[in-house]
């Protein structure tokens, strides 16, 4: 994070807005969109006094300076593809404890492709109801490559529309309802390009069926 942080804050000029929305304290789970590898790194920045733990990929751990690296910023392991339920297991006891665990509902880099969100993030909301729901739209993290021109990075915190999950409330429907918000603040993006390709859409214009996102998904795929 300290090495990351000039490339950020100077080279990336980044923007914060809604800080105020995101507790000092206590469970939260940030829901954030995810156009670059960067993400990470600029909404841990962005959040500036609370550390946030996000959940990623356990091949990272293969090598011995990342894995120290990731260790200290309090990342969590998953075994994606593999139904890890440790994973899931070990976000809700951090929760539990108070931490704040960052989600990428879309599961992988978009690419500039409108992708469907999976329930992952949902069911963490539903199994810690008292964990307070943030979301972080990061604008112009795909830009940080495109030397020699700065980028200008924007992240915005917020509560979402329509509150924490309500009764009755499915942990896809939670997913979906929150990362529409987020990419309607932070549309879609490829990297090195300047804006979001004007063909990506939100996956629910695309009429995507809830149901559809519902099956054949396993609860590590939708964690990361």
């Amino acid at each position: 994070m300290a090495l990351a942080t000039p490339v950020v804050r100077w080279w990336g000029r980044l923007e914060v807005s809604g800080s105020s929305a995101l507790p000092s304290s206590g469970p939260v789970i940030v829901f954030a969109n995810h156009d670059s590898q960067w993400d990470p790194l600029v909404i841990g920045i962005a959040a500036r006094g609370r550390q946030v733990r996000a959940l990623a990929k356990a091949s990272l751990w293969k090598q011995p300076v990342l894995a120290w690296v990731l260790d200290h910023m309090g990342q969590i392991p998953i075994e994606r593809g593999r139904g890890d339920l440790a994973a899931m297991s070990a976000a809700v006891d951090r929760l539990r404890e108070g931490s704040c665990i960052g989600v990428f509902p879309e599961g992988t880099v978009s690419r500039g492709e409108a992708l469907r969100p999976l329930s992952g993030a949902g069911r963490l909301a539903l199994a810690v109801p008292e964990a307070r729901l943030i979301c972080a739209a990061a604008s112009g993290v795909t830009d940080i490559s495109r030397f020699p021109h700065r980028p200008r990075i924007r992240v915005d915190f917020f509560e979402p529309e329509g509150g924490q999950a309500q009764d009755g409330e499915s942990a896809v429907r939670v997913t979906r309802r929150i990362m529409a918000q987020i990419r309607q603040r932070a549309p879609y993006a490829v990297a090195g390009r300047r804006r979001p390709r004007k063909s990506s859409v939100a996956p629910s214009a695309a009429g995507l069926r809830i149901e559809d996102a519902e099956q054949g998904r396993n609860v590590s795929d939708e964690l990361t």
